[in-house]
């Protein structure tokens, strides 16, 4: 179990809300449907695990905090309240900072957004994954394009700008002209921050269960290939830059958070079957509800498993965590960091990639090329070392 201990660098936390009131057809994220869940109970459990880790890991200012789910906005105007007055009293935090929350289109009221403005939340990160409607339904979603557009018009009425929109591509019986379409209007919302991942099937899903029975064909890795390229281009003629290889920014406007995944930097990771990085510690807590609930009933963490990552295991999350940022990895970093050079390290492997016009040296960088942004899992397997 974790001893405690100090962390010096700066820490973020994500808390999970596993509430959804339904389930996508891809999702493998911890979610129950959200009738008939003692939730309330879920709220003061969770606010008890955040004393508990803090107990253990004593943090004198939170770098960015991240409220996450299933479906945070899913709670009532009275919950969201509990649960973040909860957190804004525990966790030591500076309003300067990025505060998100995760929101469905639909799901936003005038009462939840004041809730969350009163307590600093400063930045939406929507679920939108497609604007064909047709497509909507077909992956499970209950939200419609007009949702979309209504809850924009909302938040601007509401002066909420720091919004980031989640989009799905190479999903089943998407073609190019829907995607172009779905890209053409989420640019025209004029945001400062997206987000595009292709389908990933999930194991326990349901589209998994329809792809192994033949009832579902996804698009070809050519076509999937062509939309991330499409996406690249038009992202970057409306200023969003590609910071990382799902994520478009105005400069400025990245996402803190996702960065402290990234930048390999150490995080909370709180409520039911969520993952945090603590010293040199991953764990995982429970993911069922009631096995989440049972420990923090007797006052003990909810953590499943642990491991301790040995000075190889970092080197190598490094490696691939930080190679997915478009900037790369700084080697001045890297050798600070764990007191030995990048290149007495990975000095032939990365000799190879560039060889092959998968890696550059930018100036103080070694970055992913354009090539080897699409062949970027290849590039990272290569960085395993054997302990």
């Amino acid at each position: 179990m974790m001893e405690t201990k100090k962390i010096l660098q700066p820490v973020s936390a994500y808390l999970h809300i596993p509430f959804c009131e339904h389930i996508c057809y891809y999702c493998d994220f911890n979610k129950v449907f959200l009738e008939g869940q003692p939730v309330d109970e879920y709220i003061e459990a969770l606010l008890k695990e955040i004393q508990l880790t803090k107990a253990r890991f004593p943090v004198e200012e939170m770098a960015t905090l991240y409220i996450g789910g299933g479906t945070p906005t899913s709670l009532s105007a009275k919950q969201l309240d509990r649960l973040l007055s909860g957190v804004r009293e525990l966790l030591p935090f500076n309003d300067q900072n990025e505060f998100t929350v995760e929101a469905n289109p639909g799901d936003l009221t005038q009462e939840k957004l004041q809730v969350m403005k009163n307590y600093g939340v400063n930045r939406l990160s929507m679920g939108v994954q497609t604007f064909d409607d047709k497509l909507l339904k077909k992956i499970g979603r209950k939200h419609t394009a007009a949702d979309v557009y209504e809850t924009m018009a909302f938040l601007e009425k509401e002066n909420f700008e720091n919004v980031s929109i989640d989009l799905i591509y190479a999903l089943p019986g998407q073609t190019l002209e829907s995607f172009r379409d779905t890209l053409k209007r989420a640019i025209e919302l004029d945001l400062p921050h997206y987000s595009l991942y292709s389908l990933i099937l999930e194991n326990k899903t349901m589209f998994m269960n329809w792809v192994r029975q033949g009832r579902l064909e996804l698009p070809d890795q050519d076509i999937e290939s062509q939309m991330f390229a499409e996406t690249i281009e038009l992202m970057a003629s409306g200023n969003r830059q590609q910071y990382e290889v799902s994520n478009f920014a105005i400069p400025g406007k990245e996402s803190q958070h996702n960065l402290v995944y990234w930048n390999n930097e150490h995080y909370f990771g709180l409520g039911a079957g969520a993952s945090g990085y603590l010293g040199n510690i991953r764990y995982k807590n429970h993911g069922p509800i009631q096995h989440y609930l049972a420990p923090l009933r007797d006052n003990q963490l909810p953590i499943r498993e642990e491991e301790k990552l040995s000075r190889t295991n970092q080197m190598e999350e490094e490696m691939f965590l930080g190679l997915r940022k478009r900037q790369g990895i700084s080697p001045a970093h890297f050798a600070e960091k764990f007191q030995v050079s990048l290149d007495s390290v990975y000095g032939l492997v990365i000799e190879e990639l560039i060889q092959e016009n998968l890696l550059m040296q930018r100036e103080d960088y070694l970055a992913l090329t354009e090539e080897g942004l699409f062949l970027g899992n290849d590039v990272f397997e290569r960085f395993l070392l054997d302990d």
